[in-house]
């Protein structure tokens, strides 16, 4: 009797489980649009996770497949549409990726370059270690061939300069070092070859001997019009406005943050404030809620004009046209870029009778960046712009649509309140995606944000758009002395609070699956309408799981060789105190340790033996020769199990060990060294990195 209720039974459950799911995809008509940036977002990431460069086989078969889905979406009925929809989607977004990293192709130096460059100022700015950096087109280097010379090299300046003063379009020659944009720091790290490759940069160096000037900038300012009103407005502003409240003016308004100190913004950054110094969303948002609010106030004074046309969208064109053309005056980066999308989709939304701050909003401009721009899903301001504005219309949505179950303030109070919400939703929003990536926390955050952002708002911005109003006029010092003071409240609040104890709290860098579980679960908890919307929360658990176990690597050697990191009982402990900074500094910060390279130097964990290094693992040694130790160690055992780093390949002796040498580490990348269970496990950043068009 059991086998014949038994089948029976199968076919109810099957029913049952076909009928949950039809009545879950049908409970998300009206949502599907929130669906199309995170689909293109699967397949973005899935053409970038590829180990190999995929061929035009490849990208005929997502296109023929993205046809076959939507056309069985056609014929599938409602209930299965969307899921056709979906997939045909994601392989839309691994099209949209490829196409934009091929449209971007330009030589990249495949050599280490020593001799004369020249080229054209395009970009003036500063380095890591605050040093002047010029970015040069139409570069000529010596003895090279036309077609591969990089369309773009950037070169820091060292030593003595002065002779010259860099301005858009001036054709500078000098004697300088390029070599390729490096790869990760270690295996799994951020790839800067993939950023540059991307930003058309196809070398990177520097310059010990002055920059002489072969033409004058009139000869070479065709198409720098922008950046040479970019740059006459920075100066404008450092000189009306002086010290660093100067070169903050001129960053917010022109993105020229090359005059800003260097402890002013380590400050920013120690009180998670440093999103006010990149033009982002709060600029641009707020820019054009200014000319918004003003514009439609002035007309509203017209009665004859208020009575007869609608002054709200004669208000939002006022505003997008100011939005282009800060997007223009910013040098139109990626997070301006960024920042333009979002609030052009919005005022078009005035402009439609559409709500112009909603879900829908978010979604389509996360769709239109994603196009323009797959590889910025990757970005820290992409991800947490949009982390932030998901938060904040959400949060708010649910304040609007539960008003009547809420306490009331007074109305002069709400304001404060609006301010207080929004600070901690968007500090909580961003949070983890800033530990991610810069692997600090600042504790102080929210308090450094309420005691800022409304100065930003009603005091900075607003007086940056009288200044522009009353500049003509000569009228303009008084707007130019309320953001001053503005400017200097907001620099006092972030030294005071970077200066707290425990104002920041570092942290390890997480693994690789972390941000995605994280992002997809939160996504899942806000876009999926019904009960399996809260399938969402294990995402979120999940990822801090992840997070809470996430190791890191027991060695570390950098793609010189001369330079190795082992995780020993006080941290890690570094090979020297000097050299590789970069390299030192990236490996500490990922390993949440707050220390310096001299003090990391200083730590136990590495035996010292006639100049060389010697580190054993279970089942694994590790001899780093350097010094005197490359030729007294010419007969050091060479065996299974030994891995060997030497900067001199040609003293190394023959034998079964790994060496690690030059040659070995220009195809390897920095090597990662893991104790595991089942002994050491050795991983290259080429392991993880792949044959892209990036790392060739």
């Amino acid at each position: 009797m059991n086998t014949m209720v038994l089948p029976k039974a199968r076919g109810a459950g099957a029913a049952a489980t076909h009928g949950w799911l039809a009545e879950t995809l049908l409970a998300q008509r009206g949502h599907l649009l929130l669906w199309v940036p995170i689909c293109l977002s699967f397949g973005i990431g899935g053409w970038f996770a590829l180990r190999v460069e995929p061929g035009a086989g490849f990208y005929w078969a997502c296109g023929l497949g993205a046809l076959a889905l939507l056309l069985a979406g056609l014929f599938s009925g409602e209930t299965h549409a969307p899921l056709f929809r979906a997939l045909a989607l994601v392989l839309c977004g691994a099209l949209l990726a490829g196409a934009r990293a091929h449209s971007v192709s330009a030589p990249v130096l495949g050599f280490r370059y020593y001799g004369p460059i020249e080229g054209r100022i395009v970009a003036i700015d500063r380095s890591a270690s605050d040093k002047p950096r010029l970015t040069l087109d139409r570069v000529v280097l010596e003895d090279m061939r036309p077609e591969r010379v990089p369309e773009h090299v950037r070169v820091s300046l060292h030593g003595e300069q002065g002779h010259v003063t860099p301005e858009p379009g001036l054709t500078v020659i000098l004697t300088g070092h390029l070599s390729p944009p490096n790869g990760p720091v270690e295996p799994g790290g951020f790839d800067f070859r993939r950023l540059a490759w991307f930003d058309g940069l196809g070398a990177v160096g520097y310059t010990r001997t002055p920059v002489l000037a072969l033409a004058s900038p009139e000869d070479g300012q065709a198409g720098l019009a922008v950046f040479r009103i970019r740059r006459a407005i920075s100066g404008l502003m450092q000189t009306r406005i002086p010290g660093p409240a100067g070169a903050f003016a001129a960053a917010i308004l022109t993105g020229d943050r090359s005059g800003m100190p260097r402890g002013a913004v380590e400050d920013l950054r120690g009180s998670n404030m440093a999103h006010l110094l990149a033009i982002s969303g709060l600029h641009m948002g707020l820019l054009t809620g200014v000319v918004y609010g003003a514009l439609r106030t002035v007309l509203a004074l017209i009665p004859w004009l208020a009575l007869r046309y609608p002054i709200r969208k004669f208000a939002a064109i006022g505003a997008l046209v100011t939005a282009a053309g800060y997007l223009a005056l910013s040098g139109g980066a990626v997070s301006t870029q960024r920042a333009f999308v979002m609030v052009a989709v919005m005022l078009v939304g005035v402009l439609l009778e559409r709500r112009a701050v909603s879900l829908r909003s978010v979604a389509i401009a996360a769709t239109i960046l994603l196009v323009i721009r797959p590889e910025a899903l990757f970005g820290p301001g992409f991800q947490m712009s949009f982390a932030a504005t998901t938060a904040l219309v959400v949060v708010f949505g649910l304040v609007r649509d539960h008003r009547d179950r809420l306490w009331r303030a007074p109305r002069w109070l709400s304001p404060v309140l609006a301010v207080l919400i929004s600070s901690a939703v968007a500090g909580a929003a961003t949070a983890p995606f800033s530990a991610a990536h810069f692997n600090r926390i600042a504790d102080y955050g929210l308090l450094a944000n309420l005691l800022s952002v409304p100065v930003m708002g009603t005091v900075v911005m607003p007086a940056a758009v009288a200044a522009a109003v009353l500049w003509p006029i000569g009228l303009s010092g008084l707007a130019l002395t309320a953001m001053r003071l503005g400017l200097e409240w907001i620099l006092l609040v972030a030294n005071t609070v970077a200066g707290l104890d425990g104002a920041v709290r570092h942290v390890m860098m997480p693994g690789p699956s972390v941000l995605p579980c994280l992002t997809f679960g939160a996504l899942w908890l806000v876009v999926c309408r019904g009960p399996v919307r809260w399938l969402g929360v294990v995402g979120i658990l999940s990822a801090a799981a992840l997070w809470a176990v996430a190791e890191r690597p027991a060695i570390l050697i950098a793609d010189t060789g001369s330079l190795i990191g082992v995780m020993g009982p006080e941290g890690r402990v570094l090979s020297k105190p000097k050299g590789d900074g970069f390299s030192a500094g990236s490996w500490l910060e990922n390993d949440g340790d707050p220390v310096d390279q001299a003090t990391a130097a200083t730590r136990p964990g590495l035996s010292v033996d006639g100049g060389g290094r010697q580190i054993s693992l279970d089942g694994l040694s590790v001899r780093h020769l350097t010094g005197r130790a490359v030729t007294q160690d010419l007969g050091v055992r060479c065996g299974p199990g030994i891995i060997v780093i030497n900067k001199t390949p040609d003293t190394m002796p023959a034998g079964p060990c790994r060496v690690l040498d030059p040659i070995a580490l220009r195809k390897t990348g920095a090597v990662a060294i893991w104790q595991t269970p089942d002994g050491p496990r050795v991983v290259t950043a080429a392991d993880l990195s792949g044959r892209r068009l990036w790392s060739h």
